[in-house]
């Protein structure tokens, strides 16, 4: 086998247009974000307690959609400049790893806010 044949090329064409559709997803994204938060933030309930643990889920919930939503799309931009397929498996590895430990102190994170609006809402009651 010669020399070189685990090594790929994207034209550079291809990788400008795939950047610049990342830089508008990456827009339309913080966009989307922005108008999520502000929601989130006017959140109602019944009362002030409600409220707050409402808005503090939702908060909890958007930032944990906006961390998991950038680093996939970095992670897409470090594949777009892999060299070889060594890289692109590297890449991979490192992203899945990441993933799997930001959902489990997420899901840890979210666990504990809704304990607390439950154990806030019953001292309502």
């Amino acid at each position: 086998m010669a020399e070189g044949n685990d090594r790929f090329e994207i034209p550079k064409e291809m990788r400008s247009m795939a950047e610049a559709s990342f830089d508008q997803a990456r827009k339309a994204f913080e966009s989307f974000i922005g108008s999520a938060q502000q929601t989130a933030s006017s959140f109602g309930g019944t009362g002030e307690a409600a409220r707050a643990s409402a808005r503090d889920i939702s908060t909890k919930a958007i930032s944990f959609a906006e961390k998991n939503v950038q680093a996939s799309l970095a992670y897409a931009q470090q594949l777009i400049h892999a060299k070889d397929l060594t890289e692109v498996m590297r890449l991979h590895t490192e992203y899945v790893q990441a993933q799997m430990r930001a959902l489990a102190e997420q899901a840890s994170e979210m666990g504990q806010a809704v304990t607390k609006a439950a154990l806030d809402s019953t001292k309502l009651k």
